[in-house]
Formats: C-alpha cells, sequence, structure tokens
C-alpha cells in the first residue's frame, strides 16, 4: 500500500505523461486512442498499468455486485477514468466518484483528452464520506 504522498507523486507522474501525449496527438481521437497512448508511455517509464482491469463492485456489506471496469488501474490503485468530450460534466464526476466508493478504491483521476486544453481532475474518497 503506497502512503498519500507516493499516490500523489504517481498523480503528478500520470497527469505529466497525459500532457505531454496531449501536446503530441492533440485533441480529436477516440477514447481508446488515448488510453493506449497514456498505458503505453506509463510503462515505457517503469509504471505498472492495467487496461480494462476488472474491479468488483461492492454493497456496504461486502456483497459482490457486479464488475467495473477500470480505463486503467496504475499501481494496483489509482483508478484513471478517461473521457474524449468537449468537457467534462457532473455526471463524469459522479461516475468516478461512484466507482471509487463502489469498489473501495481511494484515490482517482478523471482526464479529458477532448477539449482543447487537458483536463485533469485527481478525486480523494476516505472513509469519512
Amino acid at each position: 500500500m503506497k502512503t498519500q504522498s507516493e499516490i500523489f507523486q504517481l498523480s503528478d507522474k500520470v497527469r505529466e505523461t497525459s500532457f505531454a501525449l496531449q501536446r503530441y496527438l492533440r485533441h480529436g481521437h477516440l477514447e481508446k486512442v488515448y488510453e493506449n497512448g497514456l498505458a503505453h508511455r506509463l510503462r515505457k517509464a517503469g509504471v505498472q498499468v492495467k487496461q480494462q482491469h476488472p474491479l468488483q463492485v461492492l454493497d456496504e456489506d461486502g456483497t459482490p455486485l457486479g464488475d467495473y471496469f477500470a480505463d486503467l488501474l496504475v499501481e494496483g490503485e489509482l483508478i484513471v477514468e478517461l473521457k474524449a468530450c468537449k468537457a467534462l460534466t457532473d455526471e463524469h464526476v459522479a461516475q468516478l466518484l461512484g466507482y471509487l466508493r463502489g469498489c473501495r478504491v481511494e484515490h482517482g483521476l478523471l482526464i479529458n483528452f477532448g477539449s482543447r486544453k487537458l483536463e485533469v481532475r485527481k478525486y480523494v474518497l476516505s472513509e469519512a464520506i
């Protein structure tokens, strides 16, 4: 289990790598292209990345409800949800927060490659929420 500091450093690495990919590809590609590109670049940098990795969604009492497939699961502790749309919406945020809660993962990044400027939002879901 990584420390908060290590998770934030990992998040910074994903953010920087996303920015470099956005500078090269620009906007206009399908989400899958950005997913493949980000996974490729992170792996080249020595980061463990799983694409479309199944995570079990659990009810409050721990009963399995189904699987969510994370666009990227980085180092086993950071969910990265990718979008390729004009702008992030409240629904995108709610989607990621629901995944974090249901899968019992504390840290997530929501990244949108579809707008002219790269959008990256970091979310931390603690037990207190």
